[in-house]
């Protein structure tokens, strides 16, 4: 999958950027530090078959949730993330600038994707860890049976 990571100057408002970074820290954790390189950028191309089996596999992702989990979920199918950098400028609404993020909402909607996240990434941790060590030692064998 391809990510958009963004580079932000000096337009970006100091507490979407904070915020940004609490959730990537989140999904950090969630992917075992895949490289998914900031999991809320929109800039995206997902490899369609995957996609299509993360999403019927799932009732969530269907808000502004979509990208950070799909990106999570096909991380633990073995979907490794490309990540290039894309600038990034807030306009001010005078200049045009609209943002279609409503904070509360938009919020709760994310706190609660990585709620599920995290349930979901304690259940297949066993299976992470071993499948990260083993790619790292360079073998080829077969995980032992995946939880959930």
């Amino acid at each position: 999958m391809v990510l958009g990571r963004p580079v932000f100057d000096a337009s970006a408002p100091i507490e979407r950027v904070y915020w940004r970074r609490l959730s990537n820290f989140w999904t950090d954790v969630e992917t075992l530090w895949a490289g998914i390189g900031d999991s809320l950028y929109g800039f995206r191309v997902y490899p369609i078959e995957p996609l299509r089996n993360v999403m019927r596999e799932s009732r969530w992702m269907r808000r502004f949730d979509f990208d950070p989990e799909v990106a999570v979920r096909l991380c633990w199918r073995g979907v490794r993330p490309l990540n290039l950098d894309a600038p990034v400028v807030y306009f001010d609404p005078r200049a045009g600038g609209v943002s279609h993020f409503r904070y509360l909402r938009d919020n709760l909607l994310l706190a609660w994707m990585h709620v599920r996240l995290v349930a979901g990434w304690l259940v297949r941790l066993p299976w992470l860890v071993w499948r990260r060590l083993h790619a790292l030692a360079g073998g080829n064998s077969h995980p032992p049976n995946r939880a959930a």
